[in-house]
């Protein structure tokens, strides 16, 4: 492929997937907790186990799937064939799990939550997977997987303000808007697979059929680059994580705003992560995926931090501390999924065999373990004698273990991510060193 990229057209067609994707993501680590919680009527401690017991067994999916993809040779093409099998388990699910009546009770929560992960562990790989090989090189990976980052938070705002629509519209209550983000989301998955699959070239790597022996994924493992990009997608899943699931509980019952405020204190978070990811995508061209992250990683935590001191009630510093906050959100996913593409190059160069399925999945996996162990931050939340409908009169322990989830901790996260990235050993210079000598491989093979 020329040094010049894919264009702004392939871009758009293979990012459009995420709109639906990101709207997924969202109820996910929002609104489906605290849906099932208060309207569906199952209890509050039996969602959080249900939740961290299905995200705890969907992480061993994608392993699996990546394996599945390296190993796929056909015409079609390993991603594209992937994408396509996986969008209707997809849409099954997302249709069984929104349109649940009230009164469905822990299994088929559990069922349809572990199809649904299914699914969507087979799409969002394949479409990772996918970019890598549509950008080969070192800078057109942060310009894709900025593409990529935008049009998740365009999704998730998507999903964010139908809800919102549908109660100021007066067409149903707080059940009826999660169920118009399940049809928005089962329409748009065919659509936008449909205009991926006929617009988006799917450029093949020249190498081995990659073996699956447990010592040659543990070496993948052993490598540098490796462990630093995973330790950091760890850190950076977990506190975003930590903030999605906890948000509303803790602007309602700390900050006293009721519930439409904190939809708008998301909004604002998401928007300004729209507005600044082409910035994260700039950065990491100028001075290195690497060390672009460092620095989102220590705003973010700095800006994050503040949160805490808003005073309760003031919505307007409220709202300004939250747009903030989100300036650096963006940057954590875009650069992690552009690094890894980078260090799946390093792989093939000194292994012959393509991983980057593999890779990915490894990163799916620590991202998913993150927003896993977030969602189990419920089941604390009740241990310590928190109860939603006590907003601020809830016990000062109960209070003090809601703050600390929410603050303390996503902050330390944020700067451990940019403590791990030191000495990251991938620069621009060598994998420009690493494109050079495949592509010559390549073209003698």
């Amino acid at each position: 492929m020329a040094k010049t990229g894919p264009s702004n057209s392939q871009l758009l067609s293979w990012a459009l997937p995420c709109l639906p994707y990101a709207a997924i993501g969202l109820p996910l680590a929002v609104y489906l907790p605290h849906y099932y919680a208060t309207y569906i009527g199952v209890d509050l401690g039996v969602v959080g186990s249900v939740f961290l017991a299905v995200r705890s067994i969907d992480i061993f999916f994608d392993p699996i799937v990546g394996w599945g993809m390296d190993r796929t040779r056909n015409r079609f093409g390993p991603y594209r064939t992937w994408i396509t099998l996986g969008t209707p388990i997809l849409a099954a699910a997302i249709w069984m799990i929104f349109m649940a009546a009230r009164g469905v009770g822990r299994d088929y929560l559990f069922q349809w939550l572990l199809v649904l992960y299914l699914g969507f562990s087979i799409t969002t790989l394949a479409q990772l997977a996918w970019g890598a090989v549509l950008a080969p090189q070192y800078d057109q990976r942060s310009r894709l997987y900025g593409w990529w980052q935008a049009f998740n938070i365009l999704g998730v705002l998507i999903a964010l303000f139908i809800p919102v629509a549908v109660d100021k519209l007066k067409l149903g209550d707080y059940g009826a808007g999660v169920r118009a983000m399940g049809w928005f989301i089962v329409v748009a998955l065919p659509l936008t697979l449909l205009v991926n699959l006929l617009a988006v070239p799917e450029p093949r790597n020249v190498s081995a059929r990659p073996h699956g022996a447990l010592k040659a994924w543990v070496a993948l493992f052993l490598r540098p680059t490796v462990r630093k990009v995973l330790w950091c997608d760890l850190f950076l899943g977990l506190a975003p994580g930590l903030t999605g699931t906890l948000l509303f509980f803790y602007f309602q019952s700390i900050k006293g705003f009721d519930q439409s405020q904190s939809q708008v204190f998301m909004a604002i978070y998401f928007v300004a992560g729209l507005l600044f990811a082409p910035f994260w995508s700039w950065l990491a061209m100028k001075l290195g995926k690497d060390r672009a992250l460092q620095i989102a990683s220590v705003v973010f935590a700095v800006f994050y931090a503040a949160v805490a001191f808003i005073p309760a009630g003031n919505f307007e510093i409220a709202a300004g501390a939250l747009f903030l906050a989100g300036v650096p959100y963006a940057a954590g996913l875009l650069l992690t999924r552009a690094m890894m593409a980078d260090v799946a190059d390093e792989v093939r160069l000194d292994t012959g065999e393509d991983r980057m399925g593999l890779l990915f999945s490894f990163l799916s996996l620590t991202t998913k373990l993150g927003y896993a162990i977030s969602v189990g931050s419920l089941v604390i939340l009740e241990w310590s004698g928190f109860q939603e409908k006590l907003g601020r009169a809830n016990p000062e322990t109960a209070q003090w273990t809601l703050q600390a989830l929410f603050i303390v901790l996503p902050t330390l996260l944020l700067l451990a991510s940019a403590f791990v990235l030191q000495r990251y050993p991938l620069s621009p210079a060598r994998h420009a060193e690493i494109r050079a000598e495949l592509e010559a491989r390549d073209a003698a093979a």
